[in-house]
């Protein structure tokens, strides 16, 4: 475990700036038993497998899956689901949607 929080702390490093810290490369890792119920997964990537349908979203995580479907498939866009989607926590850093 002190390991995966060293790769983790790093990697946030990274993010800041990358001419410090290390990119985490979790490629190999066995997270089944991990708690990430307060993971920050921004900047993360959505697999779209099948074993992702049986995943726990909180709020702001359906808002962000939400605003990016809505960006790329425009012809789904409704006004509730605009509403929605435009509460995602980036808008200001990103355009809000609209119909």
């Amino acid at each position: 475990m002190e390991k995966l929080k060293q790769i983790l702390e790093n990697h946030k490093n990274w993010l800041k700036d990358n001419t410090e810290g290390v990119r985490a490369d979790l490629r190999s890792a066995n997270l089944s038993s991990a708690y990430l119920s307060s993971a920050d997964l921004d900047f993360s990537c959505w697999p779209l497998w099948c074993g992702s349908l049986d995943v726990t979203l909180d709020t702001k995580q359906k808002r962000q899956l939400l605003y990016h479907v809505l960006a790329v498939a425009p012809e789904y866009r409704t006004p509730e689901l605009i509403e929605e989607a435009n509460k995602f926590h980036r808008v200001g850093e990103v355009p809000e949607l609209i119909i």
